[in-house]
């Protein structure tokens, strides 16, 4: 199934091999509470995991990590855990991540889930909007729900070479804006299309 799901991706257009082998080896099933779903794990569909939030459909979470651009062992700082797929995702691509989640029972469940699992991520709970100050500088930083506009917290948190990614609008459709920010710190936006993501919150 897994197999299946990596050959759609590429039918979609997905190329990084390194994302398709990830998204290959994380079993999504396991990030799916709801057991009305299980049988339908590998579908590239999002399912609702409590809180009002979702698990990323397998192209969503393909797309942003292909928009990374990483190389093994720089650090992200993810904003939206969520079930922890992406988070498995981005680990199994040998990053040093670092993720934030807004829903304490969320935050609590990933936590065991991703421990059990074996991957090594330093999880937080806390206000997205302000990502993980004690830990920055990062790499790169995705973020997995829709802001209304980009957080300038998370940008003064963003290596100087380094690379975001963000679903930035109101309402039910954001704009996937990738950012670079240039060695003296000046940041340059560009524009990947229309996605659906739940919006972020304070």
């Amino acid at each position: 199934m897994r197999r299946k799901l990596v050959e759609h991706l590429q039918g979609k257009g997905i190329t990084d091999t390194a994302v398709l082998e990830a998204i290959g080896r994380v079993p999504r099933h396991l990030f799916i509470d709801d057991t009305a779903f299980l049988n339908k794990a590998y579908d590239d569909h999002a399912f609702p995991i409590g809180c009002g939030q979702t698990i990323s459909q397998p192209y969503t979470v393909a797309f942003q990590s292909e928009l990374l651009r990483s190389s093994k062992g720089m650090k992200v700082l993810e904003v939206g855990t969520g079930s922890g797929y992406q988070c498995a995702v981005l680990c199994e691509l040998g990053l040093k991540v670092v993720s934030i989640e807004r829903h304490r029972p969320l935050y609590l469940l990933t936590k065991s889930r991703m421990r059990d699992l074996g991957y090594k991520a330093s999880l937080h709970h806390g206000d997205g909007y302000k990502g993980v100050e004690r830990e920055a500088p990062f790499d790169r930083i995705i973020v997995t729900c829709g802001a209304p506009e980009v957080p300038i917290a998370l940008l003064a948190q963003l290596k100087p070479g380094g690379r975001a990614v963000i679903p930035v609008g109101l309402g039910e459709v954001q704009r996937m804006v990738v950012i670079e920010k240039d060695m003296s710190g000046h940041c340059k936006e560009m524009d990947k299309g229309a996605f659906r993501f739940v919006p972020m919150l304070a």
